[in-house]
């Protein structure tokens, strides 16, 4: 299957559906590592494949080097997800999440802060970079 931004665009409307789905369950105000188990339920009842917690390679001179890097979601080897329990997202956050995309060389990444009143509305933003531009649509 070609990856398209209609795809990915249709993906992330899945991912946002399923944190919301957990959001409303649980509400603002636990532990990061409690939202993401969470959805790593929902993920699997929704049939959206991912990889839980994985480690993000990086190669420096041509060398594979342990950074133990995580990335939260990787979701359908395409979208890299990142979870957050926090008052506010930083530029130290979003740098994150554009490093992961770089570094697994994909190009839509989705950051989900849970504690908000409304993740729709505040608590999700996506980032794309160069790679998404070249995809069709």
């Amino acid at each position: 299957m070609e990856i398209s931004k209609t795809y990915l665009t249709d993906l992330v409307y899945r991912v946002n559906g399923a944190a919301i789905e957990v959001h409303k369950a649980l509400g603002p105000g636990l532990l990061e590592s409690v939202y993401h188990k969470c959805l790593k339920k929902e993920l699997t009842i929704r049939g959206i494949s991912f990889q839980s917690e994985l480690l993000v390679p990086v190669s420096y001179k041509g060398l594979e080097i342990n950074t133990e890097l995580r990335c939260d979601l990787f979701v359908e080897n395409i979208l890299v997800v990142e979870l957050k329990a926090i008052e506010s997202i930083l530029p130290i956050h979003e740098a994150q999440i554009l490093t992961y995309m770089k570094l697994l060389n994909v190009p839509k990444g989705l950051m989900i802060n849970f504690n908000t009143v409304n993740i729709f509305r505040e608590g999700q933003k996506t980032y794309v970079n160069e790679l998404y531009r070249s995809l069709p649509e």
